[in-house]
C-alpha cells in the first residue's frame, strides 16, 4: 500500500519524528512523507509514532492509497525528488 503521512508535532519532538519517518518513507517537504509500506511496516511505524507524540498536542495524518498517485503537480520549488528507500 502507498501512504502519505503528514505530521504536526510540538517543536520538541520534530527531530524525532523526522528521523523516524525517514527510516520508512521518502521525505517530500516539511512534515510530509510518502512511500510504499507493508502492513507490518505500517503497524511498526504507527507504534513508534505513538511512542514519540503526545496525543493531546500532536497529530499525524496517514493517507492510504492502493498504488502510487497517478499524477503529481508541483507549483514552485520541489524540495526533494522522490527516491527509493534503502
Amino acid at each position: 500500500m502507498y501512504y502519505i503521512m503528514v505530521y504536526d508535532v510540538n517543536v520538541k519532538r520534530v527531530n524525532k519524528m523526522l528521523k523516524l519517518l525517514r527510516k520508512y518513507l521518502n521525505w517530500v517537504q516539511n512534515s510530509v512523507f510518502e512511500g510504499e509500506l507493508s502492513d507490518s511496516q505500517l503497524e511498526r511505524l504507527k507504534h513508534e509514532i505513538k511512542d514519540i507524540i503526545k496525543s493531546n498536542e500532536d497529530s499525524v495524518i496517514i493517507y492510504a492509497m492502493e498504488s502510487k498517485w497517478l499524477a503529481r503537480d508541483i507549483i514552485g520549488l520541489e524540495k526533494k525528488e522522490i527516491g527509493t528507500i534503502i
